[in-house]
């Protein structure tokens, strides 16, 4: 029913895949995922607006069910939203997170089960997204971003799977991977992100939108399933 292909979807899609290829873009993960042709993505109207909520949740059901069909390593999940493209840091958040609740609230009235592997409560060092079971870190890009490695000419949400993360760590490849981003990060804009954590240090939530933000800060996020 909201299989529909956005008009826009081949530019949005070549634009971001343009993005991702440059290379001053220090996301090693997403260029492997670009690389293998893993890297899916859905173009949609305005990250403000909750027109193309249902595609999305959709879109990443299937995407959820075909990483178990597959579960091939470095698969990401991109909405690339056609606008706004003016909207400051704050505004970008406040998007990012009334997009998130929205699905979530999709993936609840679907009866999904929340990912058993990680919290739903958005303050505990455990949390993680779960659409379709599965667990996601989410990764915002948009033109106003101040950190340069978040800003691309898009509101962007890029989904990774948490899962993958996990099989890194067990391959002992998860810290070379994520020190390779830090120097590419550091390179970039001359230091390092003081937001980026590992999981199970501090709420993965503060890192979602790029906003830079202080320690009183809280998600805007509800979890509305089942109590866990």
């Amino acid at each position: 029913m909201f299989h529909r292909t956005h008009t826009a979807q081949d530019a949005l899609e070549r634009k971001l895949f343009a993005h991702v290829e440059a290379a001053s873009f220090p996301c090693v993960g997403a260029k492997s995922a670009l690389a293998r042709g893993r890297l899916t993505v859905l173009a949609c109207d305005n990250i403000d607006s909750a027109w193309d909520d249902l595609r999305i949740h959709e879109a990443l059901l299937r995407f959820t069910q075909a990483y178990r069909d597959d579960p091939a390593l470095f698969q990401s999940f991109a909405v690339v939203f056609q606008g706004p493209v003016e909207l400051d840091e704050q505004a970008f958040e406040r998007a990012l997170w009334d997009r998130v609740q929205s699905l979530h609230d999709k993936d609840v009235w679907r009866g999904q089960t929340y990912d058993q592997r990680v919290s739903a409560d958005p303050g505990n060092p455990h949390f993680s997204l779960s659409f379709g079971g599965e667990a996601f870190f989410i990764v915002g890009l948009h033109p106003k971003a101040s950190r340069p490695a978040r800003r691309f000419e898009q509101p962007t949400l890029v989904f990774n799977l948490h899962d993958q993360f996990e099989r890194l760590r067990e391959a002992g490849k998860y810290e070379g991977l994520r020190e390779k981003i830090l120097v590419r990060d550091d390179h970039l804009a001359g230091s390092r992100n003081p937001m980026l954590a590992r999981h199970g240090e501090v709420s993965e939530a503060r890192q979602y939108s790029g906003r830079v933000v202080d320690e009183d800060w809280q998600p805007p996020f509800e979890y509305r399933g089942d109590a866990k």
